[in-house]
C-alpha cells in the first residue's frame, strides 16, 4: 500500500502499526526509519479513545492519516498516526537518519541510539508538540517514504499501560539497536 495516500491509514490499527515499520517519517526534513509502533483502538482499555471523544482526544476521531499528539504524564509529547476512527498507531522509535545533529541539538543527546528511542525522545528530537496535532501525516511539515527493503517483524506486548497490557500490539523492527526496549 502507498504511504503517501491517507487510504494507507483508513484500516485497522494492527494492521497499520505493523505496516510502519521500516517506513520513513520526517518532519521538516528529521527523522528516519520506524522501528516500533503501538496499536490502539476504541474497545481497548487502554486506548484514549476508549471512554468516548473529548477535547484531548479528538483527532482520534477525525481522518485517517493525520496526527493525534498529546503530553504524556504532564512531560513527553507522543506522536500517533490516526487510523480508523477512534484508532491510532504510536510511533515509539525511529532510526535516525535526516537531520541527525538538529535532532541531537534538541536532545542535548549525541547517542544516535537515545535520540529517538521512546515516543517523548522521538517528540523531542523532531521537535514536535501539541501545535502539531491533527496536521496530515501525508503532506507538508511531514513526509512519509515507503520501505526500501523487506523487513523482519517484532510482536510483544505493549509497554508503559496498566490496562489490556498482555496483548500483542507492539511491534518492532527485528535486530533493530533503536527499539525503546528490547521485545
Amino acid at each position: 500500500m502507498n504511504v503517501h495516500n491517507p487510504e494507507f491509514f483508513d484500516r485497522p490499527s494492527t494492521q497499520v502499526a505493523k505496516d510502519l515499520i521500516g517506513v520513513t517519517l520526517l518532519f521538516e526534513g528529521t527523522g528516519g526509519i520506524i522501528v516500533e509502533t503501538e496499536a490502539y483502538h476504541p474497545e481497548d482499555e487502554a486506548s484514549h479513545s476508549f471512554r468516548g471523544q473529548t477535547k484531548r482526544n479528538s483527532s482520534m476521531f477525525g481522518p485517517s492519516g493525520y496526527s493525534y499528539i498529546y503530553l504524556s504524564y504532564g512531560i513527553h509529547w507522543c506522536l500517533n498516526a490516526v487510523c480508523l476512527r477512534g484508532s491510532a498507531v504510536l510511533i515509539r522509535a525511529l532510526e535516525p537518519t535526516s537531520g541527525t545533529a538538529i535532532m541531537q541539538s534538541r536532545r542535548g543527546v549525541e547517542d544516535a541510539q537515545l535520540l529517538c528511542s521512546g515516543p517523548g525522545r522521538l517528540c523531542q528530537a523532531l521537535g514536535l508538540n501539541r501545535s502539531h496535532d491533527g496536521l496530515s501525516l501525508t503532506k507538508k511539515p511531514f513526509e512519509l517514504r515507503p520501505r526500501e527493503k523487506r523487513i523482519s517483524l517484532l510482536a510483544g506486548k505493549r509497554i508503559g499501560i496498566s490496562k489490556n497490557m498482555d496483548v500483542a500490539w507492539r511491534f518492532g523492527l527485528k535486530d533493530s539497536e533503536f527499539l525503546s526496549r528490547k521485545f
